[in-house]
């Protein structure tokens, strides 16, 4: 292959007289290769990114798993389903909770939420991690009042501030003197904020034993069990265990099914855009057979030459499907090159803000994998030398005693 190897690369380096146009058919092939692969790498990091970071959104806002009652009423023994669980392998914690719906004021403002009575020391959740003001305490403050913390659009809507006294109460049916509503204050210790709306705008988290006597629940009933497992990986595993170990009165879910609209929606964002993306390489790889085939018609003497000097056909057909591999492998580092850089500044300086009230975070976030990088090589590569392929038979097919005859 040095023969062919050495022809293609001069006549893909060299520069002919007269040949400025050829050149920038060239110069446009090798850009559209670049930016086909660039922006299929710069898609697939995207989408990845907005892949990771909501599932990173919402494994910190909500449990692995969930057990209710089947029922309209609440778990009898929720200390004893917790201990049974815990015998359960891949379980790493197991906490009762408690949660319903409330109305929620501070000053003047009232809204409706949903309040979560989970352990003294927190729930099972990462929601520590997304504290934005104050912090992750539900123990009483200075002021005696027990701890609240709420979601960041709901501190706003009823105009919460951190240390602000939070009144929680409950309505069974209409309020009159004989019926007063159930009603316990809190004092805001936190705020989380994790961006997306339907978590921020209508929770509050407190200490479950403030929030039985609201529903009127006993000290070991509860709403629910929280359930968190050693690795996520095996969510799907570990509720199939628990189905299997705890069946009717309850009912279980995991986090996938609970929200699985959130889900389905970044699988069909990772699935769709980067195979609309990856049409751009597709048609850039195919613009090769226009610039290839000019590269064969300004070479075609030379053609006739080398195939007289004793030249196959296999051999000329092969030097131009290198000149065009060249062409695809010049296009693709340059591609990569765009790709690895724009990762580097969007991750550094965010320099693609995104509203957080539609895509649940302030930019776009990105997460290149290595696999992508290899797989749009491989392919862009392929499609390249395909591409080639028509052109480089037509060479090979030339006919030299017309090529020389045509000459003269």
């Amino acid at each position: 292959m040095n023969f062919e190897f050495f022809l293609a690369k001069r006549y893909f380096r060299g520069k002919r007289q007269g040949s400025r146009f050829l050149s920038f058919i060239k110069i446009i092939a090798i850009t559209g290769v670049a930016v086909g692969a660039a922006g299929l790498l710069i898609a697939l990091s995207i989408v990845h990114g907005f892949k990771s970071v909501i599932h990173e959104k919402v494994h910190g806002f909500a449990p692995h798993i969930t057990i209710e009652s089947a029922t309209t009423g609440p778990i009898l023994r929720a200390d004893t389903l917790q201990t049974h669980l815990m015998d359960i392998e891949g379980v790493s914690a197991a906490h009762p909770v408690t949660f319903g719906d409330v109305m929620i004021q501070a000053r003047d403002d009232v809204s409706g939420a949903v309040v979560k009575g989970v352990e003294p020391n927190g729930d099972l959740t990462d929601l520590r991690d997304y504290i934005a003001e104050g912090s992750y305490q539900l123990d009483p403050a200075e002021d005696g009042y027990p701890g609240i913390i709420l979601g960041a659009a709901l501190a706003r809507a009823i105009g919460a501030e951190i240390g602000g006294r939070v009144t929680v109460y409950t309505v069974d049916g209409i309020p009159t003197p004989f019926n007063p509503p159930d009603l316990v204050q809190f004092t805001l210790r936190g705020i989380y904020e994790t961006g997306i709306e339907r978590f921020d705008d209508a929770f509050a988290l407190v200490d479950i034993s403030h929030v039985r006597p609201l529903f009127g629940l006993g000290p070991t009933e509860a709403t629910g069990v929280d359930i968190r497992v050693e690795d996520r990986s095996s969510i799907e595993s570990v509720h199939e265990e628990i189905q299997w170990s705890v069946s009717f009165p309850y009912r279980s879910e995991t986090i996938y099914q609970r929200y699985r609209n959130l889900f389905a929606w970044v699988d069909l964002q990772e699935q769709t855009i980067p195979f609309v993306i990856s049409v751009m390489v597709i048609i850039a790889a195919f613009n090769l057979i226009g610039t290839v085939l000019m590269m064969v018609l300004e070479r075609i003497r030379d053609i006739g030459i080398l195939k007289t000097m004793g030249a196959k056909s296999r051999e000329i057909r092969r030097i131009f499907m290198l000149e065009g591999i060249f062409v695809g492998i010049t296009g693709l580092t340059f591609g990569i090159g765009i790709a690895i850089l724009f990762n580097w500044l969007q991750a550094t300086w965010q320099i693609i803000p995104l509203a957080q009230e539609n895509y649940y975070m302030n930019y776009a976030p990105v997460d290149p994998h290595l696999a992508d990088f290899l797989i749009v090589t491989v392919v862009t590569l392929l499609l390249c030398a395909l591409a080639s392929w028509l052109p480089a038979r037509f060479a090979a097919r030339t006919d030299p005693v017309r090529v020389l005859s045509f000459g003269r």
